[in-house]
């Protein structure tokens, strides 16, 4: 069950990379800001009509949740303008892996110290020389990219 879990995140991964590019287009084309309301209202659309056909009852509601855990929607929309206004700037590649980055560093921080009342996870030599291994490849892409890039603009 783990490994069928596995490639339906790392599918949601691909899916966000696609959207995020796409977002990235529409985002050069009508506006940042545009690109991103159109994402929420969609996605208030979407998940409106499956909470209300198919959202099982929960104890709390948002109302009565506690308020530091409704911070995340707001965390959402920063993530949704960056990554619009980032991605036709680096490239689909570099935009991509900063945001895994930044991800891995706040996980490894959220898993160590059990932020968030998630169990604790502590660092240890694998944790940090994959941390090491993608900022290797944060700079690879990115040097990449900044050529690349360069290069399509003199021609």
């Amino acid at each position: 069950m783990i490994y069928i879990m596995l490639l339906v995140v790392i599918f949601g991964g691909a899916v966000l990379c696609a959207q995020s590019s796409i977002n990235g287009r529409l985002g050069s084309e009508v506006g940042v800001l545009e690109s991103s309301w159109l994402t929420f209202v969609m996605g208030t659309l979407v998940s409106f009509l499956i909470a209300f056909f198919f959202e099982p009852h929960y104890s709390l509601n948002l109302f009565t949740a506690p308020r530091w855990q409704l911070t995340g929607a707001f965390f959402g929309v920063a993530y949704m303008l960056i990554v619009v206004f980032s991605m036709p700037r680096l490239g689909a590649a570099a935009t991509t892996v900063a945001v895994i980055s930044g991800q891995l560093v706040m996980s490894l921080l959220i898993d160590n110290f059990g932020w968030f009342n998630n169990a604790v996870i502590t660092m240890d030599r694998s944790r940090v020389a994959a941390l090491l291994l993608l900022t290797i490849a944060l700079f690879c892409i990115y040097k990449s990219s900044a050529i690349a890039l360069v290069q399509s603009k003199t021609n």
